[in-house]
């Protein structure tokens, strides 16, 4: 090397790790790629969904029909064993056995454990209803006094 001669070093203005242009291209693409991919991703969600549902609405009419048929089988609350209506001004021996649930020739001893489960349930001390509670010892009463002795 001759003297006054100075070697010329070519520097690379990017920092470390940087890849210039090239590189610079190439993210780009990869950021298209992954916007493809959730294109792609949220299009085939909606595809199932639909699918989903058109399978559902399909399905839905034979089940429907089944539902309802079910329902017809189901007993309904006017077919129910309980007493309906309201009260008579006086009580009749038969309302008397209907209150109780029992029959109105039952002994002494089945038209006392009707009271007793009855009014355990609806005693007005445990928050049950007075005006109930009074229609219940009246066809107590009114069976008792009328039954075998």
């Amino acid at each position: 090397m001759a003297r006054g001669h100075h070697r010329v070093v070519e520097r690379n203005p990017e920092p470390l790790g940087g890849c210039g242009a090239s590189c610079g291209r190439a993210m780009s693409g990869r950021a298209d790629s992954d916007a493809g991919r959730t294109l792609i991703t949220v299009g085939l969600g909606v595809a199932a969904a639909v699918f989903v549902g058109r399978h559902a609405f399909r399905v839905w009419k034979p089940f429907q029909q089944m539902i309802m048929e079910t329902a017809r089988i189901i007993p309904s609350p006017s077919f129910s064993a309980y007493y309906k209506g309201g009260f008579e001004a006086k009580m009749s021996k038969r309302e008397a056995s209907l209150v109780l649930g029992v029959s109105p020739s039952a002994s002494r001893t089945k038209i006392g454990e009707a009271h007793k489960r009855i009014m355990l349930l609806n005693h007005p001390d445990k928050g049950g209803s007075p005006f109930l509670a009074a229609k219940v010892n009246e066809a107590k009463d009114l069976l008792d006094s009328s039954s075998k002795k």
